[in-house]
């Protein structure tokens, strides 16, 4: 999960704004949000390593109204056990669920270290009525080698949300899916939601 920590900064950047699909490229909406982002971090460094509660607020606001976490939820958790849970088991994962991705997230925003991200064009565009897209990009660091992350999005209620991303190949959706399958090999799924609970509560 290193390497997701170490893109999830950038990652936050991407949505501040949601877009209307038709009025920019989601490429565009990106590279514009992520520049507004890297700014207000470089400006508030001594806040946000200092004020935890500030992180989770920073958080909430600006980055989970931009997230299909339906969607990330459902991959998270694997396509049978999403089916064969009840609608109160799916919201109970849904909410732990979101709760983890929230502190792995203010955990990466902490840490920012001046980082720098490159987006390159969509191969072929976009066609009309397309409601699905893939952005790649690099980010690069003052230390190591670049990192390439694709970010997934869909088109949603006339918005561009991001539901998943893969930072040199791996995908975060998956990788937490192969976590909670294992969790799932050794019990059922309210003794993962119970762990999940406990986890978040430490």
């Amino acid at each position: 999960m290193k390497l997701f920590k170490i893109c999830s900064v950038i990652f936050l950047g991407l949505i501040l704004h949601t877009l209307t699909w038709a009025a920019s490229s989601p490429m565009e909406m990106l590279q514009s949000t992520s520049d507004q982002m890297l700014a207000a971090l470089k400006q508030d460094q001594v806040t946000i390593k200092t004020n935890q509660q500030a992180v989770f607020d920073i958080v909430h606001r600006i980055l989970l109204p931009h997230v299909d976490l339906e969607r990330m939820s459902r991959t998270a958790l694997g396509r049978d056990a999403w089916l064969q849970a009840t609608p109160k088991q799916k919201a109970q994962f849904k909410t732990q669920f979101t709760t983890m991705l929230i502190r792995t997230y203010a955990s990466a925003l902490a840490s920012y270290t001046d980082q720098t991200v490159q987006f390159f064009p969509i191969r072929g565009g976009i066609t009309p009525g397309q409601t699905q897209v893939q952005v790649k990009s690099q980010i690069t660091q003052r230390t190591g080698s670049p990192v390439q992350v694709v970010y997934n999005l869909i088109a949603k209620d006339g918005t561009w949300k991001v539901y998943d991303f893969s930072v040199d190949g791996i995908s975060i959706a998956d990788s937490f899916n192969s976590q909670f399958a294992s969790e799932l090999q050794n019990g059922n799924l309210d003794l993962l939601l119970k762990k999940l609970v406990e986890h978040n509560n430490q």
